[in-house]
């Protein structure tokens, strides 16, 4: 026979391979990706806040220990530790612009009863006002207060 006679067809060529839809493999890898990003932040958002209050323990302990400041100075050093410890822990447009009453507020809102509003708390907002150093007994109350406000910022908040 010759190759003119045989009923032959011509090589058929497949289709381009077009790009959409992906497989199934690179959605999953897509979603792993998601995961991996989210897991990620909260991982350092977890670190980094535990970081941040175990530092500010060790600082209030260092205050509380320290003899060569006098009461007013450790008050002063406790203001700035509670408040920076806030703002590392939570949004800075949430805490960064309180003050006085609506500081104290915010504190007592960790911790039970209203012990920064109506308690020993108030020396944080009133001290810079008054004319006399705060005692030794208001400050060790004072450092407790303190102690186990940064105590209920390491508590997870559900």
């Amino acid at each position: 026979m010759e190759a003119q006679q045989l009923p032959l067809k011509d090589i058929h060529i497949p289709d381009a391979i077009i790009w959409w839809p992906p497989a199934i493999g690179w959605w999953l890898m897509a979603l792993l990706v998601i995961l991996l990003i989210a897991g990620g932040i909260w991982l350092v958002k977890h670190l980094t806040r535990k970081t941040a209050i175990k530092t500010a323990k060790k600082l209030l302990l260092s205050i509380k220990q320290n003899t060569e400041i006098d009461n007013q100075q450790k008050l002063v050093e406790l203001s700035k530790l509670i408040r920076r410890v806030a703002v590392s822990n939570l949004p800075r447009s949430r805490v960064a612009g309180l003050t006085g009453q609506d500081w104290l507020l915010f504190l007592d809102s960790s911790v039970k009863g209203a012990p920064f509003s109506e308690g020993i708390g108030q020396l944080l907002a009133n001290a810079p006002y008054r004319n006399t150093s705060p005692s030794d007994s208001e400050i060790s109350q004072l450092l407790s207060l303190c102690q186990d406000w940064l105590n209920a910022q390491a508590t997870p908040k559900k």
